[in-house]
């Protein structure tokens, strides 16, 4: 079993901690177990009573109301809400209650419904984006397990794959070829997957190499594929060299290509780009490349 601090609820729920004691202590909402030491702390099933509560309360029931409210009858209403289209921070709620319950129909259910409204691209942006920022708040705090993380990723990339799958692929003498790559040690494959729909979802050709790709792999690849972009990150995690070697390497196996770099390490140690390199600080600035290429190709296709 789990056990969580009030710090720990507010992280998850969003619920400040002020708040939780104030609804504790008014309407007896959630009462804390204690240990034998007498220190509060709060279980899985307290954790998802007040990912219920917090969905509720934003969706505009009082919380007077919900205090009155037995448990079937909260949970009653929780399904309720959930069948309707909600936005912003009840989006995220319902989300983390689905990685905390690891229940793969309320998942589907939010991603499906913003999909079906908005479309793929945008859901990720507004909902799948904002939600990852928070797990990973939540997984440096250890707010949340391994397993938990696991269960939530994984739907994410399946997700991610099937969207991929299904963009016709690119034809035609404007199509650039891209090669995306995650250098040896890095994580970060959900991004890179998600810039694979990008560049594809622009009409542009993908040869995605995954994770773990050594110096070694990146010469056959460019020999073999001879790209016109070459696209990696360079985040935390990136211990194998400092940055600016590994980019002015990069840069010299790749010489007739343009590289684009991301990633935290990138901005942290200052890296300066090679001529036939571009940095991209942020996924704002990511897609505004990605659209000022496209529109370009459109204006000027090739001969």
């Amino acid at each position: 079993m789990a056990v969580y601090s009030i710090n720990d609820l507010e992280k998850l729920s969003g619920i400040k901690a002020h708040t939780l004691r104030i609804w504790e202590q008014r309407y007896g909402l959630i009462v804390p177990k204690r240990t034998p030491t007498n220190i509060r702390y709060y279980d899985d099933d307290d954790l998802k009573f007040v990912l219920n509560v917090a969905l509720l309360n934003r969706n505009g029931y009082r919380i007077s109301k919900i205090a009155q409210m037995s448990k079937p009858e909260i949970a009653e209403k929780v399904a309720a809400v959930s069948d309707l289209s909600f936005e912003g921070d009840a989006q995220l709620d319902a989300l983390a209650l689905a990685m905390i319950e690891m229940d793969e129909y309320k998942f589907e259910r939010i991603l499906s419904a913003n999909i079906h409204q908005v479309g793929f691209e945008r859901t990720m942006l507004e909902v799948v984006y904002p939600f990852l920022e928070k797990l990973s708040l939540l997984w440096l705090t250890g707010s949340i397990n391994p397993v938990q993380e696991n269960f939530i990723s994984n739907l994410i990339r399946q997700k991610l794959i099937a969207a991929i799958d299904k963009l016709p692929l690119p034809t035609g003498s404007q199509v650039k070829k891209f090669v995306l790559f995650l250098p040896e040690g890095e994580r970060q494959e959900l991004s890179l997957l998600f810039m694979h729909y990008l560049v594809k979802n622009r009409k542009h050709h993908v040869v995605y190499l995954g994770q773990d790709i050594s110096p070694a792999d990146l010469h056959d690849a460019e020999r073999i594929a001879k790209p016109d972009y070459v696209f990696t990150m360079i985040t935390e995690s990136f211990g194998q060299e400092p940055a600016q070697r590994y980019v002015n390497k990069l840069c010299n196996i790749f010489p007739n290509a343009r590289v684009l770099l991301t990633g935290y390490q990138v901005m942290a140690q200052s890296v300066h780009p090679p001529a036939n390199a571009i940095i991209l600080q942020s996924l704002d600035q990511t897609l505004y490349f990605l659209e000022t290429l496209h529109r370009t190709e459109q204006l000027n296709p090739a001969p």
